[in-house]
């Protein structure tokens, strides 16, 4: 079954001043979303969900990689990234997590932007207009604390009960004025391991 697509958005946030200092280098931030019908809405309790997974992730991982490839001017460009989907109130959270938590929608993406971390994410229940947060991470360097940003929107109308939303966040840039380091220097500090930072 081919994923039913109501809309499509693409926000762009440019960050000009913070803590009332003028940023050296803007900060930019980019969310693409998809607004789709819940693939499983009115079915009841399913067991096996990879069909729809396997029909419906491909395609909102293509769309939504390319819609922020070209918003950002190319693949090189994108610093951290992140996703998230929010499941209207009829479905289940692991609907939102079935279409974003599969290779088959990340690696589109990662691929796109040459990354080698994990995408971080966000998986929530919610009305229309409910909060999407995207959180964002460094594309290849996960304890780059500069890019830890979270992209906050919202969608007027959905998703609707029987919806789900699903976005791709990136950013260009890190926080302006960035000043707590990373956590490398944590570690150090601490004298624990990369591998095992809480010296457990």
């Amino acid at each position: 079954m081919a994923i039913e697509i109501r809309k499509t958005l693409l926000q762009v946030e440019t960050t000009l001043v913070e803590g009332g200092k003028a940023a050296q280098t803007p900060l930019k931030l980019y969310a693409a979303i998809a607004v789709v019908k819940n693939p499983w809405a009115g079915q009841g309790f399913v067991e096996d969900l990879k069909p729809e997974i396997h029909a419906a992730a491909p395609v909102l991982g293509e769309l939504l990689t390319r819609m922020i490839v070209e918003a950002v001017g190319s693949g090189e460009k994108v610093e951290a990234y992140g996703k998230a989907a929010i499941v209207g109130l009829d479905g289940e959270i692991e609907h939102a997590s079935a279409l974003i938590h599969t290779l088959r929608f990340g690696n589109n993406y990662r691929t796109a932007v040459g990354a080698k971390s994990y995408l971080a994410f966000c998986n929530t229940r919610g009305p229309a207009n409910a909060p999407l947060m995207i959180p964002l991470m460094d594309k290849n360097d996960e304890g780059r604390r500069s890019h830890y940003l979270t992209i906050q929107t919202s969608v007027a109308d959905a998703p609707a009960a029987n919806e789900i939303v699903v976005a791709l966040g990136a950013s260009v840039g890190g926080r302006p004025h960035h000043r707590i380091g990373d956590r490398y220097q944590d570690l150090k500090d601490l004298g624990n391991d990369a591998n095992n930072p809480a010296a457990v």
